[in-house]
C-alpha cells in the first residue's frame, strides 16, 4: 500500500475496512490482488480495526469478512521468506478477535488457506457459504501450525477431525465444514453477509454488559470439568444479573404479557 506522508489512508487505500451500522462493526479484509494473505501491513491494520471496535461503545457484535475470491490465502509469502516482525506479531490480527470482547461472526465465503483458518476460527461463531474451503495446509510447505490453530480445530471439531485437517491434508467445503461443527451454518453465497450480521445485529442488540460478561463465562468454561464446577461458574454472574435494573424491568415486562387475559 503506498502511503503519501503525513496523511492517513483513506478507505479505499487501506487493506482493512471498517463500517459500523445498527451496533455492527463489519470488518474487510481488502486486499483481495494478493488473495487477503496476512502480510505484516494487513495483520496490522486487521488487529487496529478490530481493537477500535472492541473499544467503541456504540458496537455490539464484530463481523470480520473478506472481499472475494479468497477468505485469506494465509501468511504472506514474502514475509515467511524474510520476516520483518517477531513470529508473535504476525499473530496479532486474529489474536486481536479473538480477545474482542464483543461477539465476532467469521463471513467465510471463499477459502481460508493456513493462517486464513486462524482467522476463521478465533471468533465466536462462524457462518460460511458452499464456496468456502477451510485448508490448514501447514505441513504441505513444511511448516508447524501456529497461532492456536489445533487447539481451536480440537474445541471446534474433535481431535480426530483436527488430525485429518491438518495431519492427512483433509480440507473442508462450506457444507462439510457446517455438517462437523466448524461452521455454525453453511448458507446460499447471496445470503452469506446477510445472515452473518443477522447474528450480529441479534447479539448487539442484547444488553450489553450482560452479552461481555456471558462471553467471558463461555470462554472460562472451557477449564470446567464437572457440573458441579459449571454451576459454581456460572452462579455469581446469575446473581449479579438478577440485580440488574434491565432484567427486572423486562421480567415485569413480560409478566403483564402472560397475565391471565392478556393479549400477547
Amino acid at each position: 500500500m503506498t502511503q503519501v506522508a503525513g496523511r492517513e489512508p483513506d478507505q479505499s487505500e487501506r487493506l482493512v475496512r471498517r463500517t459500523t451500522d445498527g451496533g455492527v462493526a463489519t470488518i474487510t479484509l481488502a486486499d483481495a490482488s494478493h488473495r487477503n494473505a496476512l502480510s505484516l501491513e494487513l495483520t496490522t491494520e486487521l488487529a487496529a480495526a478490530v481493537t477500535a471496535a472492541a473499544g467503541d461503545e456504540t458496537v455490539g457484535a464484530i463481523v470480520i469478512a473478506a472481499e472475494p475470491p479468497v477468505f485469506s490465502a494465509g501468511g504472506s509469502l514474502d514475509d515467511l521468506l524474510n520476516p520483518r516482525a517477531p513470529l508473535e506479531e504476525m499473530y496479532a490480527g486474529f489474536e486481536a478477535i479473538a480477545a474482542a470482547p464483543v461477539p465476532t461472526i467469521a463471513a467465510v465465503g471463499g477459502p481460508a488457506i493456513g493462517a486464513g483458518v486462524n482467522v476463521a476460527l478465533a471468533c465466536d461463531v462462524i457462518v460460511c457459504s458452499p464456496a468456502a474451503r477451510f485448508d490448514p495446509r501447514f505441513l504441505d510447505v513444511g511448516l508447524h501450525p501456529g497461532g492456536g490453530i489445533l487447539w481451536r480445530l480440537r474445541e471446534r471439531v474433535s481431535r480426530q477431525a483436527a488430525a485429518a485437517m491438518v495431519l492427512c491434508g483433509d480440507a473442508l467445503d462450506g457444507e462439510a465444514a457446517a455438517a462437523c461443527g466448524l461452521a455454525w451454518r453453511c448458507v446460499a453465497d447471496d445470503d452469506l453477509m446477510e445472515v452473518a450480521t443477522s447474528l450480529a445485529r441479534k447479539a448487539a442488540t442484547r444488553p450489553r454488559s450482560l452479552v461481555r460478561l456471558t462471553k467471558q463465562t463461555l470462554d472460562a468454561s472451557a477449564a470446567i470439568t464437572d457440573g458441579t464446577a459449571a454451576v459454581a461458574l456460572e452462579l455469581e454472574p446469575q446473581r449479579r444479573s438478577m440485580e440488574d435494573p434491565i432484567f427486572l424491568d423486562r421480567l415485569r415486562s413480560l409478566r403483564e404479557k402472560v397475565r391471565p387475559g392478556a393479549v400477547s
